[in-house]
This record gives structure tokens, C-alpha cells and sequence, in this order.
């Protein structure tokens, strides 16, 4: 089972989230597999992830010592303006996947112009480049990946000095500058075997935690992706619906411990209907099932920014660089060339 992010003809429905510390939030989105993701999504990744998968519209200007933004210089031609969001949010700790990830509200046409004022500086020097991608959305996106993942304590700094600059036809100019600072956590990846229907969740190389499951159904849209993706948020229970994705009434549930890993609607989560198939066989719609207990665990321990490893041959393709954070499937060379500016920094 999986949801996806809305789009604007597809039938909606209500979610709502119920993670530890944060208030009940109800918001319309759409369910399951392909679908663009819209800024209904994003906003509610940021109300349910505090702080880590957030859409920060500016709030953490360049001067943090008040909050309050930098004042602009206003040419007479700025008669439209371009605003970006930013994630992970500012002061946060992140996986060893999550990449810096910058989003555009219009089209930037000028990407080397914006690239080059986007500066990113890390504790122990991380090599790392920007790649522009069109996201799921369909909003204009750069993203800087390091050439491997993160090493656990790096902290991370973006300074996006973008005030005066203009973003090309249609995109209108920046009018002020923006700053983010995060850090990454402890070394966590989570393998998946879609062939061999097991979980497992490493940490610092080691073997924690080993659960039976059930993936994708293979041989069509209800198939697994392959490849790495990252956490996305953790959404807690959400109403996951077939008929938003053509499937009929097959399926209409409160689903527990969602995991979020694709914009296009893969999800780990609890999935106790599935119980005769965990560990033996892939019959679900898309999704990474488990039972209630060994979900509530991995639910518990991961992070925002953790690595799920997918490997197997029941998988319908290999995850995008724009569905989620799909660029680690990209080889280090082929990342380099998605910069507007041909360098890495």
C-alpha cells in the first residue's frame, strides 16, 4: 500500500498525523502511487517533522541573531519575486543521506547565477556538488549531495546569498538572503532485500534489528522501487485509500508507524493484514509492510535522512533523482554534471 503527493484532479481525502509531541494535524492530500507532489505536502512534512523535512520559506534569514530578514535593495524592475524553501530545517539532525535541499516557488532559468551564491561549508571539509533537478512537484530544485554519505557529527552551513539576484524569464528576482545550519546523526542505514523479504537496520555497521516483511506485489504498478531512498519524514497514522490510484475500493485504512521514502506514495509501515507474507512472499501494493510490533520499532529508531538501500529483482524500476531524494542511485560522475557550473562546492 502507498500514497502519493496531490495533484490537482485526483480525489481527495483527510490525513491525520499522530507522532509523539506534536499536536493531531488533519490536511487534505491524495493517496498512493505516481503523483506530483504540491505544497499541501510539503507543508505538512514541515508541521509533522518539525525542524527536518520543513518547508522554511526564509524564516532563518542570514542575520539569526533577531530573526528578522536582511533588508533588500528594491531595483524598480523587481515587479515579481522568487522565494525558495530549504531543506532540512535550521538546527536539526539528519541521516547520513539527507541531502541540502533548495526548491524555487518560480522557474530559475539563471541556475549558474543562483548556483554560485549558494554556499555550502561543512566541518571536516565533505566533498560534495549541486545537482538541478525538476522536482515532483514540478518546481525548479537544486540539491548539494556529498560524494558519500555524511560522516556521523558533520555540521552542515548553507549561505544563499541571493539578494539582488534575478532567476531568468518568469522567475522574477530574489530580494533578500537565506542561512541554514544542520547536523548529521549517528550511522544508520536500513536494507531492504525485496527478494528475500527481510528488513534489516544497521548501525555503525552493525546488525540491530532483522524483521520479516512483505513488499510490492512484482510484475506491475504495484511493485517496489530498487535503489536507495531516503526518509523522508515519519508521518505516524495516516488514511491510505486504493480508489485515489485507480484500484478500486481494494483498500480504505488508518495505516500505523508510516514511513515516507518516495513523492510517488513508498512507504515503510505497519501492515498486520499482511501477516501470512512477512518474510515469505511480496503482495502489497507498493509499500514495505510489517507487522504492528517490528514497525512501531524501526519507526522508533530511525531518522529523517536515514538511507533505505532497496535490492532485489520484484522491483518495477530504480528510484528517480526527483521522486524523494533518489540522487544516491546516480553515480558520483553523474551527479557532477546536473551542476549549472560543471565544478563541485
Amino acid at each position: 500500500m502507498s500514497r502519493s503527493s496531490p495533484t490537482p484532479n485526483r480525489p481527495r481525502y483527510r490525513r491525520r498525523a499522530l507522532l509523539a509531541g506534536t499536536a493531531t494535524l488533519t490536511v487534505a492530500l491524495t493517496a498512493c502511487s505516481p503523483g506530483g507532489a504540491g505544497s499541501a505536502d510539503a507543508a505538512a512534512l514541515s508541521e509533522k517533522n518539525p525542524g527536518t523535512s520543513a518547508n522554511l520559506r526564509g524564516e532563518h534569514p542570514e542575520d539569526e541573531t533577531d530573526g528578522s530578514p536582511k533588508a533588500a535593495a528594491t531595483p524598480a524592475a523587481r515587479d515579481k519575486v522568487n522565494k525558495l524553501s530549504l531543506t532540512p530545517g535550521h538546527r536539526t539532525t539528519v541521516g547520513i543521506a539527507q541531502p541540502l535541499s533548495v526548491s524555487f516557488d518560480h522557474p530559475v532559468k539563471n541556475k549558474a547565477a543562483v548556483e554560485e551564491r549558494l554556499k555550502v561549508s561543512t566541518s571536516n571539509g565533505t566533498e560534495g556538488s549541486w545537482g538541478w533537478m525538476r522536482d515532483y512537484s514540478g518546481k525548479d530544485r537544486v540539491d548539494w549531495r556529498p560524494k558519500e554519505y555524511w560522516k556521523p557529527g558533520t555540521k552542515v552551513s548553507l549561505k544563499a546569498d541571493l539578494d539582488g539576484v534575478d532567476s531568468g524569464a518568469a522567475g522574477g528576482w530574489f530580494v533578500r538572503d537565506y542561512a541554514t545550519h544542520f547536523t548529521i546523526g549517528e550511522q544508520q542505514i536500513v536494507k531492504v532485500d525485496l527478494d528475500k523479504h527481510r528488513l534489516k537496520l544497521m548501525r555503525d555497521g552493525k546488525l540491530v534489528k532483522d524483521v520479516p516483511m512483505s513488499a510490492g506485489t512484482p510484475g506491475g504498478d504495484r511493485a517496489s522501487w530498487r535503489g536507495t531512498a531516503v526518509l523522508m519524514s515519519k508521518e505516524g497514522t495516516i488514511n491510505m485509500r486504493s480508489e485515489t490510484v485507480g484500484l478500486g475500493d481494494a483498500y480504505d485504512k488508518m495505516v500505523d508507524s508510516s514511513m515516507r521514502l518516495t513523492w510517488s506514495g513508498m512507504y515503510a509501515h505497519a501492515a498486520p493484514w499482511n501477516k501470512a507474507y512477512f518474510g515469505k512472499a511480496n503482495k502489497s501494493s507498493g509499500c514495505v509492510g510489517m507487522s504492528d510490533k517490528d514497525a512501531e520499532w524501526i519507526y522508533r529508531h530511525v531518522q529523517v535522512g536515514d538511507p533505505f538501500e532497496m535490492t532485489g529483482d520484484d522491483a518495477k524500476g530504480t528510484v528517480a533523482p526527483n521522486n524523494g531524494y533518489g540522487e544516491w542511485n546516480l553515480s558520483w560522475a553523474d551527479w557532477q554534471t546536473k551542476s549549472a557550473l560543471g565544478r563541485t562546492g
